[in-house]
Protein backbone atom coordinates (compact mmCIF):
# COMPACT_ATOMS: atom_id res chain seq x y z
CA UNK A 1 0.00 0.00 0.00
CA UNK A 2 1.37 3.41 -0.96
CA UNK A 3 0.06 5.09 2.18
CA UNK A 4 1.58 2.46 4.46
CA UNK A 5 4.86 2.92 2.64
CA UNK A 6 4.73 6.62 3.41
CA UNK A 7 4.03 6.04 7.10
CA UNK A 8 7.07 3.79 7.33
CA UNK A 9 9.19 6.26 5.40
CA UNK A 10 8.04 9.18 7.53
CA UNK A 11 9.00 7.55 10.79
CA UNK A 12 12.46 6.85 9.39
CA UNK A 13 12.79 10.51 8.42
CA UNK A 14 12.46 12.20 11.78
CA UNK A 15 12.90 15.90 11.06
CA UNK A 16 13.16 18.48 8.28
CA UNK A 17 14.48 21.88 7.22
CA UNK A 18 13.90 24.24 4.31
CA UNK A 19 14.89 27.61 2.69
CA UNK A 20 14.50 31.35 2.56
CA UNK A 21 13.54 33.60 -0.32
CA UNK A 22 15.65 36.66 -0.71
CA UNK A 23 12.85 39.20 -0.91
CA UNK A 24 9.41 40.31 0.22
CA UNK A 25 6.87 40.77 -2.54
CA UNK A 26 5.13 44.04 -3.16
CA UNK A 27 1.48 44.27 -2.00
CA UNK A 28 -0.58 41.32 -3.19
CA UNK A 29 -2.18 41.81 -6.62
CA UNK A 30 -5.22 40.03 -5.19
CA UNK A 31 -6.04 42.75 -2.68
CA UNK A 32 -7.34 42.25 0.84
CA UNK A 33 -11.09 42.71 1.10
CA UNK A 34 -11.79 42.71 4.79
CA UNK A 35 -12.43 40.36 7.68
CA UNK A 36 -15.87 38.89 8.24
CA UNK A 37 -17.16 36.64 10.96
CA UNK A 38 -16.96 32.97 10.01
CA UNK A 39 -18.68 30.12 11.78
CA UNK A 40 -17.52 26.54 11.72
CA UNK A 41 -19.92 23.84 10.53
CA UNK A 42 -20.23 20.54 12.41
CA UNK A 43 -21.44 17.22 11.06
CA UNK A 44 -21.08 13.47 11.39
CA UNK A 45 -21.50 12.29 7.79
CA UNK A 46 -19.74 14.70 5.41
CA UNK A 47 -18.34 18.22 5.10
CA UNK A 48 -17.68 20.75 2.33
CA UNK A 49 -15.76 24.02 2.55
CA UNK A 50 -14.63 26.47 -0.13
CA UNK A 51 -13.89 30.17 -0.52
CA UNK A 52 -17.38 31.02 -1.85
CA UNK A 53 -20.86 30.12 -0.50
CA UNK A 54 -22.24 29.13 -3.92
CA UNK A 55 -19.35 26.74 -4.53
CA UNK A 56 -19.70 25.23 -1.07
CA UNK A 57 -23.43 24.76 -1.70
CA UNK A 58 -22.78 23.03 -5.03
CA UNK A 59 -20.37 20.59 -3.41
CA UNK A 60 -22.67 20.04 -0.44
CA UNK A 61 -25.56 19.04 -2.74
CA UNK A 62 -23.38 16.42 -4.40
CA UNK A 63 -22.26 15.00 -1.04
CA UNK A 64 -25.88 14.89 0.13
CA UNK A 65 -26.73 12.76 -2.93
CA UNK A 66 -24.05 10.28 -1.98
CA UNK A 67 -21.34 11.70 -4.20
CA UNK A 68 -17.67 11.29 -3.37
CA UNK A 69 -15.30 13.98 -2.11
CA UNK A 70 -13.89 14.12 -5.66
CA UNK A 71 -17.38 14.65 -7.12
CA UNK A 72 -18.02 17.48 -4.68
CA UNK A 73 -14.71 19.17 -5.49
CA UNK A 74 -15.45 19.01 -9.23
CA UNK A 75 -18.88 20.62 -8.80
CA UNK A 76 -17.40 23.28 -6.53
CA UNK A 77 -14.54 24.07 -8.92
CA UNK A 78 -16.91 24.52 -11.86
CA UNK A 79 -18.80 27.09 -9.79
CA UNK A 80 -15.66 28.79 -8.43
CA UNK A 81 -14.45 29.46 -11.97
CA UNK A 82 -17.64 31.44 -12.48
CA UNK A 83 -18.24 33.20 -9.16
CA UNK A 84 -14.61 33.69 -8.10
CA UNK A 85 -13.02 34.16 -11.55
CA UNK A 86 -10.12 36.19 -10.23
CA UNK A 87 -8.73 33.18 -8.39
CA UNK A 88 -9.17 29.90 -10.28
CA UNK A 89 -10.97 28.21 -13.11
CA UNK A 90 -10.85 26.10 -16.27
CA UNK A 91 -8.03 28.26 -17.61
CA UNK A 92 -5.70 27.41 -14.72
CA UNK A 93 -3.99 24.58 -12.91
CA UNK A 94 -4.25 22.72 -9.60
CA UNK A 95 -2.70 20.29 -7.16
CA UNK A 96 -4.74 17.59 -5.38
CA UNK A 97 -4.24 15.28 -2.43
CA UNK A 98 -6.84 12.50 -2.31
CA UNK A 99 -7.24 9.96 0.47
CA UNK A 100 -9.13 6.83 -0.58
CA UNK A 101 -10.67 5.45 2.61
CA UNK A 102 -11.37 1.99 1.19
CA UNK A 103 -7.82 1.29 0.05
CA UNK A 104 -6.25 3.54 2.72
CA UNK A 105 -4.07 5.05 0.00
CA UNK A 106 -3.07 8.67 -0.37
CA UNK A 107 -2.57 9.94 -3.92
CA UNK A 108 -1.47 13.30 -5.26
CA UNK A 109 -2.12 14.77 -8.70
CA UNK A 110 -0.17 17.48 -10.48
CA UNK A 111 -2.31 19.51 -12.89
CA UNK A 112 0.16 22.40 -13.03
CA UNK A 113 0.35 24.38 -16.26
CA UNK A 114 3.22 23.76 -18.67
CA UNK A 115 5.38 26.17 -20.64
CA UNK A 116 5.17 26.10 -24.45
CA UNK A 117 7.71 23.81 -26.09
CA UNK A 118 8.92 26.87 -28.03
CA UNK A 119 9.71 28.80 -24.84
CA UNK A 120 13.33 29.70 -24.13
CA UNK A 121 14.92 30.46 -20.73
CA UNK A 122 14.74 34.13 -21.73
CA UNK A 123 10.95 34.23 -22.12
CA UNK A 124 10.62 37.15 -19.68
CA UNK A 125 14.16 38.51 -19.78
CA UNK A 126 14.22 42.27 -19.17
CA UNK A 127 10.51 42.45 -18.36
CA UNK A 128 8.91 43.73 -15.16
CA UNK A 129 6.21 41.58 -13.59
CA UNK A 130 3.30 43.90 -14.44
CA UNK A 131 4.38 43.87 -18.08
CA UNK A 132 4.98 40.12 -18.21
CA UNK A 133 1.72 39.01 -16.59
CA UNK A 134 -0.64 40.48 -19.22
CA UNK A 135 -1.68 38.82 -22.45
CA UNK A 136 -0.51 35.66 -24.16
CA UNK A 137 3.13 35.32 -23.12
CA UNK A 138 2.55 34.17 -19.50
CA UNK A 139 -0.18 31.62 -20.34
CA UNK A 140 0.65 27.97 -19.74
CA UNK A 141 -1.41 24.97 -20.87
CA UNK A 142 -4.32 24.72 -18.38
CA UNK A 143 -4.53 21.54 -16.33
CA UNK A 144 -7.86 21.88 -14.49
CA UNK A 145 -10.19 20.42 -17.19
CA UNK A 146 -8.17 17.22 -17.55
CA UNK A 147 -7.78 16.96 -13.77
CA UNK A 148 -11.52 17.19 -13.14
CA UNK A 149 -12.24 14.50 -15.72
CA UNK A 150 -9.61 12.16 -14.30
CA UNK A 151 -10.76 12.68 -10.72
CA UNK A 152 -14.26 11.63 -11.77
CA UNK A 153 -12.98 8.62 -13.71
CA UNK A 154 -10.99 7.42 -10.67
CA UNK A 155 -13.22 8.40 -7.75
CA UNK A 156 -16.62 9.54 -9.02
CA UNK A 157 -19.79 7.91 -7.72
CA UNK A 158 -22.49 10.13 -9.25
CA UNK A 159 -22.90 10.85 -12.95
CA UNK A 160 -20.59 13.33 -14.69
CA UNK A 161 -23.55 15.41 -15.88
CA UNK A 162 -24.85 15.98 -12.34
CA UNK A 163 -21.66 17.82 -11.43
CA UNK A 164 -22.45 20.63 -13.87
CA UNK A 165 -25.96 21.47 -12.68
CA UNK A 166 -25.28 24.39 -10.32
CA UNK A 167 -22.61 25.98 -12.52
CA UNK A 168 -24.89 25.83 -15.58
CA UNK A 169 -27.80 27.48 -13.76
CA UNK A 170 -25.60 30.24 -12.34
CA UNK A 171 -23.96 30.93 -15.70
CA UNK A 172 -27.35 31.17 -17.43
CA UNK A 173 -29.41 33.00 -14.78
CA UNK A 174 -26.61 35.03 -13.26
CA UNK A 175 -25.27 35.46 -9.74
CA UNK A 176 -24.89 38.42 -7.44
CA UNK A 177 -21.56 40.22 -7.50
CA UNK A 178 -20.25 39.89 -3.96
CA UNK A 179 -18.47 42.75 -2.15
CA UNK A 180 -15.14 41.00 -2.58
CA UNK A 181 -15.54 40.48 -6.32
CA UNK A 182 -16.83 44.06 -6.75
CA UNK A 183 -13.75 45.44 -5.03
CA UNK A 184 -11.48 43.25 -7.12
CA UNK A 185 -13.17 44.35 -10.37
CA UNK A 186 -12.79 48.01 -9.40
CA UNK A 187 -9.10 47.54 -8.65
CA UNK A 188 -8.38 45.85 -12.01
CA UNK A 189 -11.07 47.37 -14.25
CA UNK A 190 -8.70 49.02 -16.73
CA UNK A 191 -7.36 45.58 -17.73
CA UNK A 192 -10.55 43.49 -17.65
CA UNK A 193 -12.76 42.44 -20.58
CA UNK A 194 -16.21 44.01 -21.01
CA UNK A 195 -17.86 41.01 -19.33
CA UNK A 196 -16.94 42.47 -15.93
CA UNK A 197 -18.73 45.77 -16.63
CA UNK A 198 -22.11 44.19 -15.82
CA UNK A 199 -23.75 45.70 -12.73
CA UNK A 200 -25.29 43.86 -9.79
CA UNK A 201 -25.54 40.42 -11.44
CA UNK A 202 -23.13 38.60 -13.71
CA UNK A 203 -24.46 36.36 -16.47
CA UNK A 204 -21.98 34.34 -18.50
CA UNK A 205 -23.56 32.67 -21.55
CA UNK A 206 -20.14 31.90 -23.01
CA UNK A 207 -19.22 29.94 -19.87
CA UNK A 208 -22.56 28.13 -20.06
CA UNK A 209 -21.70 26.95 -23.58
CA UNK A 210 -18.23 25.88 -22.45
CA UNK A 211 -19.75 23.87 -19.60
CA UNK A 212 -22.14 22.15 -22.00
CA UNK A 213 -19.25 21.24 -24.28
CA UNK A 214 -17.25 19.97 -21.30
CA UNK A 215 -20.19 17.97 -19.97
CA UNK A 216 -20.95 16.27 -23.30
CA UNK A 217 -17.49 15.96 -24.86
CA UNK A 218 -15.19 15.77 -21.85
CA UNK A 219 -11.77 17.32 -21.43
CA UNK A 220 -10.65 16.52 -24.99
CA UNK A 221 -12.40 19.71 -26.14
CA UNK A 222 -9.82 21.69 -24.13
CA UNK A 223 -6.81 19.82 -25.53
CA UNK A 224 -7.59 18.70 -29.08
CA UNK A 225 -10.89 20.44 -29.81
CA UNK A 226 -12.39 23.83 -30.51
CA UNK A 227 -11.73 25.33 -27.07
CA UNK A 228 -8.02 24.51 -27.37
CA UNK A 229 -7.94 26.27 -30.73
CA UNK A 230 -9.65 29.34 -29.26
CA UNK A 231 -7.06 29.52 -26.46
CA UNK A 232 -4.16 29.17 -28.90
CA UNK A 233 -5.54 31.90 -31.16
CA UNK A 234 -6.12 34.28 -28.24
CA UNK A 235 -2.63 33.70 -26.88
CA UNK A 236 -0.79 34.01 -30.18
CA UNK A 237 -2.76 37.03 -31.41
CA UNK A 238 -2.51 39.23 -28.32
CA UNK A 239 -0.76 42.18 -29.94
CA UNK A 240 1.04 43.72 -26.95
CA UNK A 241 2.44 40.51 -25.47
CA UNK A 242 1.83 37.46 -27.70
CA UNK A 243 2.44 33.95 -26.45
CA UNK A 244 3.94 30.78 -27.90
CA UNK A 245 1.37 28.05 -27.21
CA UNK A 246 0.74 25.65 -30.10
CA UNK A 247 -1.37 22.60 -30.87
CA UNK A 248 1.47 20.33 -29.73
CA UNK A 249 1.51 21.86 -26.24
CA UNK A 250 -2.15 20.99 -25.71
CA UNK A 251 -2.02 17.59 -27.38
CA UNK A 252 0.86 16.40 -25.19
CA UNK A 253 -0.36 17.80 -21.87
CA UNK A 254 -0.73 15.29 -19.02
CA UNK A 255 -1.99 15.35 -15.45
CA UNK A 256 0.75 13.60 -13.48
CA UNK A 257 0.27 11.25 -10.56
CA UNK A 258 3.09 11.96 -8.12
CA UNK A 259 4.14 10.65 -4.73
CA UNK A 260 2.95 12.84 -1.88
CA UNK A 261 5.65 14.11 0.48
CA UNK A 262 5.07 13.03 4.07
CA UNK A 263 6.89 13.52 7.35
CA UNK A 264 6.31 12.96 11.07
CA UNK A 265 5.43 15.81 13.40
CA UNK A 266 4.77 15.07 17.05
CA UNK A 267 2.23 12.24 17.07
CA UNK A 268 1.12 12.83 13.48
CA UNK A 269 2.03 12.22 9.87
CA UNK A 270 1.78 15.38 7.76
CA UNK A 271 1.40 14.85 4.02
CA UNK A 272 1.39 17.45 1.27
CA UNK A 273 2.21 18.06 -2.39
CA UNK A 274 5.66 17.39 -3.79
CA UNK A 275 7.51 19.25 -6.54
CA UNK A 276 6.93 21.15 -8.73
CA UNK A 277 5.11 22.63 -5.75
CA UNK A 278 7.51 23.81 -3.08
CA UNK A 279 4.75 23.86 -0.46
CA UNK A 280 4.99 20.36 0.96
CA UNK A 281 8.77 20.12 1.27
CA UNK A 282 9.06 23.59 2.76
CA UNK A 283 6.36 23.00 5.36
CA UNK A 284 7.82 19.62 6.31
CA UNK A 285 11.29 21.12 6.67
CA UNK A 286 10.00 23.83 9.00
CA UNK A 287 8.02 21.39 11.13
CA UNK A 288 10.99 19.05 11.39
CA UNK A 289 13.32 21.88 12.44
CA UNK A 290 11.04 23.12 15.21
CA UNK A 291 10.09 19.70 16.56
CA UNK A 292 13.02 19.77 18.99
CA UNK A 293 11.40 22.75 20.71
CA UNK A 294 8.71 21.52 23.11
CA UNK A 295 6.66 24.67 22.67
CA UNK A 296 8.00 26.50 19.60
CA UNK A 297 7.85 30.29 19.77
CA UNK A 298 7.24 32.69 16.88
CA UNK A 299 10.97 33.38 16.91
CA UNK A 300 11.82 29.73 16.35
CA UNK A 301 9.06 29.24 13.78
CA UNK A 302 10.13 32.24 11.71
CA UNK A 303 13.82 31.33 11.92
CA UNK A 304 13.06 27.83 10.67
CA UNK A 305 10.96 29.38 7.90
CA UNK A 306 13.90 31.50 6.74
CA UNK A 307 16.10 28.44 6.51
CA UNK A 308 13.42 26.52 4.61
CA UNK A 309 12.77 29.36 2.17
CA UNK A 310 16.50 29.62 1.45
CA UNK A 311 16.54 25.98 0.34
CA UNK A 312 13.31 26.51 -1.57
CA UNK A 313 14.81 29.39 -3.51
CA UNK A 314 17.84 27.34 -4.56
CA UNK A 315 16.62 23.82 -5.12
CA UNK A 316 12.90 23.40 -5.73
CA UNK A 317 11.54 23.11 -9.27
CA UNK A 318 9.95 20.68 -11.73
CA UNK A 319 11.63 17.31 -10.94
CA UNK A 320 11.08 16.10 -14.49
CA UNK A 321 13.55 18.73 -15.70
CA UNK A 322 15.87 19.31 -12.75
CA UNK A 323 17.78 16.96 -10.48
CA UNK A 324 16.45 18.40 -7.21
CA UNK A 325 17.37 17.13 -3.71
CA UNK A 326 13.68 16.38 -3.05
CA UNK A 327 13.44 14.09 0.03
CA UNK A 328 17.14 14.60 0.78
CA UNK A 329 16.02 17.97 2.15
CA UNK A 330 14.26 15.97 4.89
CA UNK A 331 17.27 13.78 5.72
CA UNK A 332 17.53 13.62 9.55
CA UNK A 333 21.22 14.56 9.54
CA UNK A 334 20.57 17.58 7.36
CA UNK A 335 17.57 18.65 9.43
CA UNK A 336 19.60 18.44 12.63
CA UNK A 337 22.37 20.48 11.02
CA UNK A 338 20.01 23.20 9.89
CA UNK A 339 17.93 23.25 13.08
CA UNK A 340 21.12 23.72 15.12
CA UNK A 341 21.46 27.16 13.48
CA UNK A 342 18.35 28.31 15.36
CA UNK A 343 19.13 29.89 18.74
CA UNK A 344 16.38 30.62 21.24
CA UNK A 345 17.78 34.01 22.23
CA UNK A 346 19.14 35.63 19.05
CA UNK A 347 18.64 36.03 15.32
CA UNK A 348 20.67 33.99 12.83
CA UNK A 349 21.45 37.00 10.65
CA UNK A 350 21.92 36.32 6.94
CA UNK A 351 20.49 32.96 5.92
CA UNK A 352 21.91 30.84 3.12
CA UNK A 353 20.74 27.64 1.49
CA UNK A 354 22.36 24.49 2.80
CA UNK A 355 23.73 21.46 0.98
CA UNK A 356 22.10 18.15 1.95
CA UNK A 357 24.80 15.52 2.61
CA UNK A 358 22.66 12.79 1.05
CA UNK A 359 22.62 14.62 -2.30
CA UNK A 360 25.51 15.40 -4.63
CA UNK A 361 23.74 17.19 -7.46
CA UNK A 362 24.32 20.58 -9.01
CA UNK A 363 24.43 23.68 -6.78
CA UNK A 364 21.80 25.87 -8.41
CA UNK A 365 21.59 29.63 -8.38
CA UNK A 366 19.17 31.24 -5.96
CA UNK A 367 15.76 32.23 -7.33
CA UNK A 368 13.90 34.66 -5.10
CA UNK A 369 10.85 34.99 -7.35
CA UNK A 370 7.58 34.92 -5.44
CA UNK A 371 4.36 33.56 -6.93
CA UNK A 372 1.29 35.75 -6.71
CA UNK A 373 -1.95 34.96 -4.87
CA UNK A 374 -4.73 34.35 -7.42
CA UNK A 375 -5.71 31.01 -5.91
CA UNK A 376 -8.51 29.09 -4.16
CA UNK A 377 -8.70 26.02 -1.94
CA UNK A 378 -11.34 23.28 -1.64
CA UNK A 379 -11.56 20.79 1.23
CA UNK A 380 -14.14 18.00 1.48
CA UNK A 381 -14.83 14.67 3.19
CA UNK A 382 -17.61 12.34 2.07
CA UNK A 383 -19.80 9.81 3.91
CA UNK A 384 -17.30 7.03 3.19
CA UNK A 385 -14.39 8.91 4.71
CA UNK A 386 -12.68 9.88 1.45
CA UNK A 387 -10.88 13.22 1.78
CA UNK A 388 -9.82 15.75 -0.86
CA UNK A 389 -7.55 18.75 -0.41
CA UNK A 390 -7.36 20.70 -3.67
CA UNK A 391 -5.66 24.01 -4.41
CA UNK A 392 -6.32 25.59 -7.81
CA UNK A 393 -5.08 28.82 -9.32
CA UNK A 394 -4.79 31.12 -12.32
CA UNK A 395 -1.78 32.87 -10.62
CA UNK A 396 -2.36 36.62 -10.20
CA UNK A 397 -5.78 38.17 -9.68
CA UNK A 398 -7.68 37.66 -12.97
CA UNK A 399 -4.68 35.76 -14.36
CA UNK A 400 -3.44 37.10 -17.69
CA UNK A 401 -6.61 39.22 -18.11
CA UNK A 402 -7.27 37.18 -21.27
CA UNK A 403 -10.78 35.69 -21.39
CA UNK A 404 -11.69 32.85 -23.76
CA UNK A 405 -15.09 31.16 -24.02
CA UNK A 406 -16.23 32.62 -20.69
CA UNK A 407 -13.19 31.81 -18.53
CA UNK A 408 -9.92 33.60 -17.76
CA UNK A 409 -6.53 32.23 -18.78
CA UNK A 410 -3.71 31.87 -16.29
CA UNK A 411 -0.45 33.78 -16.11
CA UNK A 412 1.36 30.94 -14.32
CA UNK A 413 4.52 31.14 -16.42
CA UNK A 414 5.48 34.23 -14.41
CA UNK A 415 6.18 31.79 -11.55
CA UNK A 416 9.39 30.86 -13.40
CA UNK A 417 12.61 32.74 -12.74
CA UNK A 418 12.73 35.70 -15.11
CA UNK A 419 16.45 35.15 -15.75
CA UNK A 420 17.95 31.66 -16.19
CA UNK A 421 21.13 32.25 -14.14
CA UNK A 422 22.13 34.10 -10.99
CA UNK A 423 24.81 36.79 -10.65
CA UNK A 424 27.53 34.10 -10.55
CA UNK A 425 26.15 32.54 -13.73
CA UNK A 426 24.85 29.46 -11.87
CA UNK A 427 21.76 28.02 -13.59
CA UNK A 428 18.51 28.47 -11.70
CA UNK A 429 16.50 25.31 -11.08
CA UNK A 430 13.26 27.18 -11.77
CA UNK A 431 14.35 28.65 -15.11
CA UNK A 432 11.96 28.56 -18.06
CA UNK A 433 12.18 25.48 -20.29
CA UNK A 434 9.79 24.19 -22.95
CA UNK A 435 7.26 21.75 -21.48
CA UNK A 436 8.34 22.49 -17.91
CA UNK A 437 6.04 23.29 -14.98
CA UNK A 438 6.80 26.41 -12.93
CA UNK A 439 7.50 26.14 -9.22
CA UNK A 440 4.45 26.70 -7.03
CA UNK A 441 3.72 27.28 -3.34
CA UNK A 442 0.34 25.55 -3.32
CA UNK A 443 0.17 23.32 -0.26
CA UNK A 444 -2.84 20.99 -0.13
CA UNK A 445 -2.30 19.04 3.08
CA UNK A 446 -3.79 16.06 4.91
CA UNK A 447 -2.69 15.03 8.42
CA UNK A 448 -2.97 11.48 9.75
CA UNK A 449 -2.76 9.98 13.21
CA UNK A 450 -0.44 7.06 13.93
CA UNK A 451 -3.17 4.60 13.01
CA UNK A 452 -3.27 6.11 9.52
CA UNK A 453 -6.63 7.84 9.91
CA UNK A 454 -7.07 11.40 8.60
CA UNK A 455 -7.55 14.00 11.34
CA UNK A 456 -7.06 17.30 9.50
CA UNK A 457 -7.22 18.49 5.89
CA UNK A 458 -6.45 22.04 4.79
CA UNK A 459 -4.89 24.40 2.29
CA UNK A 460 -4.92 28.05 1.34
CA UNK A 461 -4.65 30.74 -1.28
CA UNK A 462 -2.03 33.46 -0.97
CA UNK A 463 0.99 33.06 -3.26
CA UNK A 464 4.21 32.11 -1.51
CA UNK A 465 2.58 33.12 1.78
CA UNK A 466 0.46 29.96 1.43
CA UNK A 467 3.29 28.07 3.07
CA UNK A 468 3.19 30.27 6.17
CA UNK A 469 -0.60 30.26 6.33
CA UNK A 470 -0.85 26.47 6.22
CA UNK A 471 2.09 26.05 8.59
CA UNK A 472 0.55 28.33 11.22
CA UNK A 473 -2.80 26.55 11.03
CA UNK A 474 -1.10 23.17 11.39
CA UNK A 475 0.80 24.29 14.48
CA UNK A 476 -2.29 25.95 15.97
CA UNK A 477 -4.39 22.78 15.65
CA UNK A 478 -1.73 20.13 16.33
CA UNK A 479 0.46 21.91 18.92
CA UNK A 480 -1.84 24.45 20.53
CA UNK A 481 -5.03 22.33 20.40
CA UNK A 482 -6.98 25.22 18.94
CA UNK A 483 -10.43 24.88 17.45
CA UNK A 484 -10.06 24.82 13.66
CA UNK A 485 -12.10 28.00 13.13
CA UNK A 486 -10.11 29.83 15.80
CA UNK A 487 -6.92 28.67 14.09
CA UNK A 488 -8.04 30.16 10.77
CA UNK A 489 -9.12 33.39 12.49
CA UNK A 490 -5.68 34.01 14.04
CA UNK A 491 -3.65 36.96 12.70
CA UNK A 492 -0.80 35.63 10.57
CA UNK A 493 2.90 35.82 11.40
CA UNK A 494 5.39 34.38 8.89
CA UNK A 495 8.80 34.77 7.28
CA UNK A 496 9.96 34.24 3.70
CA UNK A 497 13.22 36.18 3.87
CA UNK A 498 14.86 38.76 6.10
CA UNK A 499 11.69 40.40 7.41
CA UNK A 500 9.17 38.90 9.80
CA UNK A 501 5.76 39.60 8.31
CA UNK A 502 2.87 40.25 10.69
CA UNK A 503 -0.74 40.70 9.69
CA UNK A 504 -2.36 43.94 10.74
CA UNK A 505 -3.92 43.14 14.11
CA UNK A 506 -1.25 40.67 15.25
CA UNK A 507 -0.48 41.14 18.95
CA UNK A 508 2.32 40.29 21.39
CA UNK A 509 5.22 41.03 19.05
CA UNK A 510 7.40 42.50 21.80
CA UNK A 511 9.47 39.32 22.19
CA UNK A 512 10.26 39.31 18.46
CA UNK A 513 11.15 43.00 18.52
CA UNK A 514 13.42 42.50 21.52
CA UNK A 515 15.38 39.88 19.56
CA UNK A 516 15.82 42.30 16.65
CA UNK A 517 13.21 41.00 14.21
CA UNK A 518 12.48 43.41 11.38
CA UNK A 519 8.68 43.33 11.58
CA UNK A 520 6.71 44.39 8.52
CA UNK A 521 2.95 44.78 9.04
CA UNK A 522 0.67 44.11 6.12
CA UNK A 523 -2.80 42.93 5.13
CA UNK A 524 -2.59 39.20 4.50
CA UNK A 525 -5.14 37.85 2.10
CA UNK A 526 -5.14 34.17 2.99
CA UNK A 527 -7.86 31.84 1.76
CA UNK A 528 -7.72 28.88 4.11
CA UNK A 529 -10.31 26.13 4.23
CA UNK A 530 -9.96 23.26 6.67
CA UNK A 531 -11.69 20.20 8.09
CA UNK A 532 -10.93 18.33 11.32
CA UNK A 533 -12.11 14.81 12.16
CA UNK A 534 -12.16 14.00 15.87
CA UNK A 535 -14.29 11.82 18.18
CA UNK A 536 -16.82 11.07 15.47
CA UNK A 537 -17.39 14.74 14.63
CA UNK A 538 -16.39 16.51 11.44
CA UNK A 539 -15.80 20.24 11.73
CA UNK A 540 -15.33 22.51 8.71
CA UNK A 541 -13.99 26.06 8.69
CA UNK A 542 -13.40 28.81 6.13
CA UNK A 543 -11.10 31.82 6.23
CA UNK A 544 -12.87 34.95 7.50
CA UNK A 545 -10.72 37.07 5.15
CA UNK A 546 -12.71 35.77 2.19
CA UNK A 547 -16.36 34.93 1.63
CA UNK A 548 -16.27 31.17 2.03
CA UNK A 549 -18.36 28.95 4.27
CA UNK A 550 -18.42 25.35 5.42
CA UNK A 551 -21.51 23.14 5.15
CA UNK A 552 -21.89 19.66 6.58
CA UNK A 553 -24.32 17.07 7.84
Amino acid sequence: MIFRYFIALCFVLQMAVSPADAQISRPDPEIATGFQAAKAAVGQEFMMTTAHPLATEAGYKILARGGSAADAAIAAQLVLGLVEPQSSGLGGGAFVLYYDAKSKELKSYDARETAPYLASPYLFNGMEFDEARKGGRPVGVPGVPMLLEQLHERYGTVTWMELFEDALVLAREGFAITPRLAKMITAHKEHLPDYFSQKGMLKNPAYEETLKTFAFSGAKSFYTGEIAQHIIEAVQNYAENPGLLTVRDFKEYQVKSRDPVCGPYRAYIVCSMGEPSSGGLTILQILAMIERFKEPTWHEITEASRLAFADRARYMADPDFVNTPNMALLDPAYIAQRSALIAEDKLMGDVQAGQPPAWNGELYGEDGSIDRPGTSHITAIDKDGNVISMTSSIESAFGSYLMVDGFLLNNQLTDFAFTPTDEQNNPRANRVEGGKRPRSSMSPTIVFDQAGSPVLALGSAGGSRIIGYVLQSLIAVLDWNMDVQDALNMPHILARGKATEAEVGAQDLEALQALGHDIVRDDMNSGLTAITIKDGLIKGAADPRREGIAMGR
